[in-house]
């Protein structure tokens, strides 16, 4: 699995993605999945309007095995472009050492968390978060007829992420993992605090909610239960932090599609506010895996207060 973070100043936010490596998508082709408004035009490695600015998460060494292989046409394009060095150039060929240059069109995803940065087309307008192809798998089953069945919603989202955090945690101290074991009891924790949010708002409009059960759900899954399986004793906390963020971004989707599809505007209105919150706690959760490759790429460091 590939983790690729899209960053361009026409994104009102940084889009993280998981693709398949080695299934022959080009980076262009994942960001044309996923409505990542990379601009492209010629999609043959000719035209350069693609470029993009790569950087790799775990920080690559001259022994770094990418096979990176650049083709012809996207050496001579970012030779024209200015955005390859002969150091570079040399690196990459004799190294497998990637550029920080590429072409979108002719880069093809692997198994690497990378960033990948654009300029985009400065003619149109800062986009608002898009829906992503999770946002209409999670929208609940049925359609949100009214508020009710809306806080009804969000109390059981929040509720399962309570009890599937504690449940990870517990799994993580029968095998003897404590620090991976106390991160999922915090992440529990602030589920717990979102679920004490839900339901006073619940209660200001309905005083007997009707939490929706499990099979109303696809997969009979909440959209923040994440697919870890906590049964491994080498799971570290970077794994965690990053599968609880798969969670709270499928979370936000769910959200923010409830929002795009409401036809009751006190729905939307409701929905928008959870919509904040959540884009909040994953705004949380990536300074924390920020600081947290930070720390295993300089373990000798002072620690980042």
């Amino acid at each position: 699995m590939a983790n690729i973070t899209f960053s361009s100043p026409r994104m009102s936010r940084d889009v993280t993605v998981y693709a398949v490596a080695g299934d022959r998508a080009t980076v262009l082709g994942v960001a044309k999945q996923h409505r990542i408004p990379i601009p492209f035009d010629c999609q043959d490695g000719e035209c350069g309007s693609c470029l993009i600015e790569v950087s790799h998460l775990e920080a690559p060494t001259k022994y770094s095995k990418y096979g990176i292989a650049l083709t012809e046409k996207e050496k001579e394009a970012l030779k024209q472009l200015g955005r390859i060095t002969k150091e570079e150039l040399f690196e990459a060929e004799v190294n497998d050492m990637p550029p920080r240059f590429r072409l979108a069109c002719q880069y093809f995803v692997r198994n690497e968390n990378i960033l990948v940065k654009f300029e985009g087309d400065e003619t149109l307008p800062a986009q608002a978060p898009h829906i992503t192809p999770a946002a209409k798998h999670f929208k609940g089953g049925i359609e949100i007829g009214s508020v009710e069945t809306f806080l009804g919603y969000a109390v059981k989202v929040e509720q399962d992420a309570a009890i599937h955090f504690d449940g990870l945690a517990e799994k993580m101290e029968e095998c003897g993992n404590g620090e991976v074991a106390r991160l999922f009891r915090q992440l529990a924790a602030f589920s717990r605090l979102h679920l004490g949010e839900a339901k006073a708002r619940a209660g200001e409009i309905a005083d007997d909610l009707e939490v929706p059960p499990d099979y109303v759900w696809p997969d009979h899954a909440t959209p923040e239960r994440t697919s870890l399986m906590a049964g491994d004793p080498a799971l570290t906390r970077l794994d965690a932090l990053k599968a609880a963020l798969q969670g709270e971004t499928r979370g936000y989707e769910f959200y923010l599609s409830v929002k795009a599809k409401a036809k009751d505007p006190e729905i939307a209105r409701m929905a928008r506010l959870f919509v904040k919150e959540e884009a909040e706690h994953v705004k949380i959760l990536e300074a924390w895996i920020t600081r947290e490759e930070w720390a295993i790429a300089h373990p000798h460091a002072e620690p980042v207060a």
